[in-house]
Parts: structure tokens; sequence; C-alpha cells
């Protein structure tokens, strides 16, 4: 599985002007509804669906970087969109520091394996620093999805 097999282009986004998690939240979902991804009637509870997943604990898995995730049955097959902050958004990170890179993925109840394989696929590239500073460096969506296209590539 390769991220561009489930990140929506149209819904990558190289500058969310958000500080709060839940307004970041709300953007990347509202940018998943523009794409077509998501129908307008279902944002509401997606929103809702990934603020009760982070009730049990923070996505904000460290170094920058947050995977706020969830399954929806509105949803046909696993899509995810992506934010970057400039500013940082504070997202209770398990190291306390300010997010600016946000993975933001829903997938369908029945496909388990699929949620997991695409939060591991997120998760080993966030893990590649270079990876990491390159997206917080991109300056347009068109930017983040050719560093998307040379990550699937093994080319970072």
């Amino acid at each position: 599985m390769k991220l561009c097999d489930f990140v929506v282009q149209a819904a990558v986004n190289p500058d969310i002007p958000v500080g709060s998690k839940e307004s970041a939240i709300r953007s990347m979902v509202a940018s998943l509804r523009d794409s077509g991804s998501i129908k307008a009637a279902d944002e509401d509870g997606i929103v809702a669906a990934i603020l009760k997943r982070e009730e049990l604990g923070s996505t904000g898995i460290g170094r920058g970087v947050a995977v706020p995730h969830t399954k929806h049955p509105s949803v046909d097959t696993l899509i995810a969109a992506i934010g970057v902050s400039k500013n940082g958004v504070d997202f209770a990170s398990l190291d306390g520091d300010p997010v600016y890179v946000m993975f933001l993925l829903v997938s369908p109840p029945d496909r388990p394996g699929d949620h997991l394989r695409g939060l591991e696929n997120i998760s080993r590239h966030l893990r590649n620093d270079k990876f990491c500073r390159f997206l917080r460096q991109s300056k347009t969506a068109q930017d983040i999805w050719e560093l998307l296209q040379e990550a699937d590539n093994n080319e970072i």
C-alpha cells in the first residue's frame, strides 16, 4: 500500500491556518468533503468520531506529527487528508510539543486491515526526519503530492 493510494490529492493543505486540535481536524475533514470524498451530511459525524478517538489518547505521536484517525460507515475505502501548520497546533502530543504535520485517516469499519496498513505506512514515513522536514517546508499542495510520490518510490 502506497501513500498515494489513499491520500486524497485534493485534500492536501500545505498551510492550515488554525491553532487548535479541533479546528485542524475540522479543516482536514472539510477538505475531504470539498474533494468529494465524503458527503457533507457525514462531515460532523466523522469529526465527532475523530474527536472521540482523541479522548482515548492524543494521536499527536511526537516530533511535530499527528495521525488523527477513525473508522466510519460513510466511507467505502481508506482515505486520508494531509494538513501542514506553519505555526503549529496544540495537539496534546505525547512529547508536549506543537504539531506541524497531520495525516487524517478515515476507513470503513469492515476493513480493519486497511486501517492498520494505512496507519503503519504513514507512521513509517513519519519516522523519516527528512520526509517530515520536507513536508514542513512544502509551499504548495503539489509539492506535498510530489513528496508523497517520492516516498512511495523510496526516493527519500
